[in-house]
């Protein structure tokens, strides 16, 4: 069964639901599991992705050598909020360059993608997508003659998120075929006709976005949005594990 989820208020079901021959793929592209993409591909070691700036902060008290990344209402999270430092990046893919992240292992907390990550533990294998990884992930999914398939949207606050619908719908409409039969949940159906309709030029599509449209009113993030939106520039499938990391996989 291929299927879809929309909004943050499944994540509580997701946590209920028995995931363990189900295939998770999440996405944020604006802009989480899109960073992860990108750090991965630069070299960096892992990435721990936790719900709460508390848990990150914890984490680097335990470990002096973790960068700390992530996002509250779209930016980097100061001392203000943590009470004690400043995170060493935000959730902009473009900090996370090689200079930056290589061999490094960071934690992070972001408003949606990590508790979308988080609320999937349970799954029998559990990806990372973005539009930059999508034909890995495509790929992948056809070798492996994955059954069951439930694309998770990490939305935005409370909300689902056009730009995850267009990703989530661009993976529906790349594995399409295999599944077909009557193996195909509405949501799915909804999703690849929405990314259908947009298609024909993705960055003129998620400006009517609610995320797209704040990310391209603010001149130091709007560079974010074409970046996210290219497809297909990083050949990896990015995993997280049972024990919580986010790493490349190994196939």
């Amino acid at each position: 069964m291929l299927e879809v989820t929309f909004t943050p208020a499944e994540f509580a079901a997701l946590r209920q639901r028995d995931l363990s021959q189900t295939v998770c793929v999440v996405f944020d592209v604006l802009r989480a599991t899109t960073s992860m993409v990108t750090a991965l591909t630069n070299g960096a070691r892992e990435i721990i992705p936790v719900c709460e700036i508390a848990e990150a902060v914890a984490l680097r008290q335990a470990r002096p050598d973790l960068l700390l990344a992530g996002e509250r209402d779209g930016v980097r999270i100061l001392r203000q909020l943590t009470g004690s430092m400043d995170f060493d990046l935000g959730n902009s893919p473009r900090e996370f360059t090689r200079e930056r992240v290589g061999g490094r292992s960071i934690a992070m907390t972001t408003t949606n993608g990590t508790r979308a990550l988080q609320a999937c533990r349970g799954a029998r294998r559990l990806l990372v997508g973005s539009f930059l990884n999508l034909g890995a992930v495509a790929d992948w999914l056809a070798r492996e003659r994955i059954a069951d398939l439930l694309v998770v949207c990490s939305g935005t606050q409370e909300e689902a998120s056009y730009e995850d619908v267009l990703g989530a719908g661009a993976l529906c409409d790349a594995v399409w075929e295999q599944f077909s039969g009557g193996r195909v949940a509405d949501s799915a159906q909804v999703a690849r006709e929405i990314f259908r309709q947009g298609r024909g030029d993705l960055l003129v599509a998620v400006q009517r976005a609610r995320n797209g449209r704040r990310l391209l009113a603010l001149p130091e993030l709007r560079d974010d949005v074409a970046l996210c939106f290219q497809r297909d520039v990083a050949n990896v499938l990015v995993e997280m594990t049972a024990e919580g990391v986010v790493r490349l996989a190994t196939g």
